[in-house]
């Protein structure tokens, strides 16, 4: 049924597209339960994930259809990116699709329903699988750490980890909070939240691919000292590689999926270096197969994420990668594989 669904939804407008997926995903009775294979099993950040590949971020952003997506063989789920108070996000069109180049462009712009509508369903769920929240501030608000540390104490009680978002492009000055006097006192005000908020949960932040050297050296620095539980690496990014082709290519926005591969697969072994491996990291950007989900995992990845390579591939993929990594585990496990190649990727030029 997905294969007969692809060619359709390609041709409606993205953002369409999109909203079609996600209402089939909550009504649909027909979803099938995919089991992991236990040697796919992976702890990370005091969690237990049933394996190691999580839909990303901005996909179910009013975490509408979490289960749904577990259900499809997903190890995790991260909802999100959430904020107080809801928003429309930027006018549109604000999604743009580039299938020769395998990506998208997106200035969404956190268009979201708000803390207490996401909390509620959250609350309503069973309370089983891995489901991860990710959130940030509105767009105008007067103190941005504090609407990120609400988003500690409204989810605490629902969410398996808190996800916290500084590095989207499509906030304006959203980013100015990795640098690193702004990311130390964010660290410092939001891990106070966390461990004030019952039941404890791990806190990751999510980070822009365009960090340089120095400003990665600030996270990883500012993040270990203050008790950041782990990192994800990275967000969409405001490059634009001259492979481009697709006519979307000029769009103002993140640029997500393939041409993102190379850049945030060296920023993830450079982390996983700079951090000694002690600091677990999440590897998105470009996920598209299961040869590019092991590089994540080589390049220093504890756990992956997709997002863009589900809009051109389908469901279908997930399948594909979780068994390609079962195979990969067969002899020792992945967890023997992670940051085998961090000297070699963070050592490329892109």
């Amino acid at each position: 049924m997905a294969a007969l669904a692809m060619p359709m939804l390609l041709r409606l407008p993205p953002e369409t597209a999109h909203r079609v997926t996600l209402a089939g995903l909550k009504h649909s009775p027909l979803l099938p339960t995919v089991a992991s294979p236990a040697s796919l099993s992976v702890s990370a950040f005091g969690l237990r994930f049933p394996n190691p590949l999580g839909m990303a971020a901005g996909f179910d952003k009013d975490a509408e259809a979490a289960g749904a997506l577990l259900k499809l063989g997903f190890g995790f789920v991260e909802v999100g990116t959430l904020t107080p108070k809801p928003q429309q996000g930027n006018p549109r069109p604000r999604l743009f699709r580039l299938p020769r180049d395998g990506a998208l462009i997106n200035r969404m712009g956190f268009n979201n329903a708000g803390y207490a509508a996401a909390a509620a369903r959250l609350a309503a769920r069973p309370a089983d699988g891995v489901v991860g929240v990710n959130f940030g501030p509105n767009r105008e608000a007067d103190d941005r750490v504090a609407d990120i540390a609400l988003g500690v104490a409204t989810f605490a009680p629902f969410a398996s980890y808190f996800a916290v978002n500084v590095s989207s492009p499509n906030t304006p000055g959203l980013r100015d909070l990795q640098a690193r006097a702004a990311f130390d006192e964010l660290a410092a005000r939001v891990v106070e939240a966390r461990d004030l908020a019952a039941p404890r949960r791990p806190l990751l932040v999510k980070i822009a691919p365009d960090l340089d050297l120095r400003g990665l050296d600030d996270v990883v620095e500012v993040s270990t000292r203050r008790g950041i539980d782990g990192l994800i690496v990275g967000n969409t990014t405001i490059a634009r590689p001259a492979s481009l082709t697709a006519a979307a290519r000029g769009e103002v926005g993140g640029l997500s999926g393939r041409p993102l591969f190379d850049a945030s697969t060296r920023l993830l072994a450079r982390a996983y270096l700079r951090s000694g491996g002690a600091l677990p990291l999440i590897g998105c950007g470009g996920i598209e197969s299961v040869e590019t989900a092991l590089a994540k995992i080589e390049a220093g990845a504890t756990l992956v994420q997709l997002y863009t390579g589900l809009v051109y591939r389908g469901p279908a993929l997930i399948g594909e990668i979780i068994d390609g990594l079962a195979a990969a585990a067969q002899n020792g496990g992945l967890a023997k594989l992670v940051g085998t190649r961090a000297r070699e990727w963070a050592a490329r030029e892109i």
